[in-house]
């Protein structure tokens, strides 16, 4: 059985006494659950008091991006050298990233390597548009999506990333996919894998379904077959909705 995860994005929010206070009280009320990977992804500039604040528990780090480059003249970029030593995953080619920086497949792809050469495990993010997905091209979008972040990827690593669904119509909207609507595009990207690894690396890696999760929804999608998590926004900065989302899932996989 592949273990539950939930991640949480924090995005840009949160100074850094504010992201230290959060961090504590999610560590305070969700540390003794192992059963689920609990990953936080505060700003770059908190990873280091976040760091700190988790200290003694099992929950995870991870960075909001991480770039391809080990070093050089990147300005405002970060590298996997640098975030190696704080963190255990990466988000890779989120929505938002795509939508608004330019991130490209290929670029996906490069940064995923960076952070697989450096033991980070990256969170890859696909997912279509509204009118991508009202044309009926979810399925061709994200298998194109799921392809190219994975090209020439060893299947050993790809057994141990990340991979999160999210539709670009769900990201802050309110909407949010059906339970089985997420679960088929999942399973659509699990077929992608088999087809280019072999279904046991399929079979390892984690999917993680992203787009207005929260704790009154989160149940109905663990239930399904394909979902192993979510990538959590604006839940993942309540300390209830994020700490109730948590033991939902814990108590499903107990």
């Amino acid at each position: 059985m592949r273990r539950p995860m939930m991640a949480g994005n924090w995005k840009m929010n949160k100074r850094i006494p504010e992201a230290v206070a959060l961090a504590k009280e999610i560590k305070k009320n969700v540390a003794a659950i192992e059963n689920v990977d609990r990953v936080l992804c505060p700003a770059f500039v908190s990873l280091p008091a976040v760091s700190d604040a988790l200290a003694g528990s099992s929950i995870a780090l991870g960075s909001q991006n991480v770039h391809w480059a080990e070093s050089g003249a990147f300005t405002g970029e970060i590298s996997a050298p640098m975030l190696r030593d704080l963190v255990a995953y990466a988000i890779v080619g989120h929505s938002e990233r795509r939508q608004y920086f330019g991130e490209t497949d290929e670029s996906v792809n490069l940064r995923a390597k960076a952070a697989i050469a450096h033991g980070i495990v990256p969170i890859v993010c696909v997912g279509e548009s509204l009118e991508q997905y009202e044309a009926g091209k979810t399925e061709a979008v994200v298998s194109r999506q799921v392809e190219a972040a994975l090209e020439g990827i060893e299947g050993e690593a790809v057994a141990t990333m990340v991979i999160a669904y999210e539709p670009i119509w769900a990201i802050g909207t309110g909407k949010a996919a059906t339970a089985d609507q997420a679960n088929e595009t999942c399973g659509t990207v699990r077929s992608v894998v088999a087809t280019l690894f072999g279904e046991e690396v399929a079979q390892a890696v984690r999917m993680l379904y992203g787009g207005s999760t929260n704790d009154k929804n989160i149940s109905g999608i663990m239930q399904k077959a394909e979902i192993d998590g979510a990538l959590i926004g604006g839940s993942a900065l309540k300390v209830d909705a994020y700490s109730k989302m948590v033991r939902i899932t814990s108590e499903l996989y107990g």
